[in-house]
């Protein structure tokens, strides 16, 4: 017949596609679904890390809260420290009350991991010390501490406050 164009291709039926565009749109949802997979990994990985940097800032800003708080704690021990000096001036229940404070306020540092350390007759350490003044002592070698104005502690292990200090010329 002359007005029939030849088919070479197996007949398929009207409505489905023919068995190749089937392939290349399974292919091409596989590409997409790896792609969205790809895209949720990512996502997941960025808000772990996100979680992580939130909970390490939150952990940087309570810790730096707790130092100073700490910071005022020994400022008010070193309050106590100068009053026990001139106790002898007060009432028996003034200098027993005071006593009772000071001992409580130390047991609460060193319940947070605070200690005082000594620093007269030691070398001068800059990580440790702040030297207030320079002293011409006959006794002390030079660089020594001759004198505290201030005690310095230590945060588990870290220094909270240096030692504020006189040292030999």
């Amino acid at each position: 017949m002359k007005g029939t164009p030849s088919v070479t291709e197996d007949p398929v039926e009207e409505g489905t596609p023919p068995a190749s565009s089937d392939e290349a749109g399974v292919e091409g949802l596989r590409a997409e679904l790896r792609q969205e997979h790809d895209r949720y990994l990512r996502t997941r990985a960025d808000f772990e890390n996100y979680r992580r940097r939130v909970e390490r800032d939150r952990d940087v800003a309570a810790r730096q809260a707790k130092r100073e708080l700490l910071l005022a704690l020994v400022d008010l021990a070193d309050g106590f420290d100068r009053a026990l000096l001139h106790i002898d001036e007060s009432p028996d229940s003034v200098a027993a009350g005071l006593h009772g404070m000071e001992r409580r306020l130390s047991s609460l540092l060193e319940a947070e991991g605070v200690k005082s350390f000594e620093s007269v007759g030691q070398p001068f350490d800059p990580t440790r010390h702040e030297a207030m003044a320079t002293v011409r002592d006959s006794e002390g070698e030079p660089g020594t501490v001759v004198d505290e104005a201030g005690h310095g502690y230590l945060w588990k292990d870290e220094l909270l406050r240096p030692a504020r200090v006189r040292v030999a010329e």
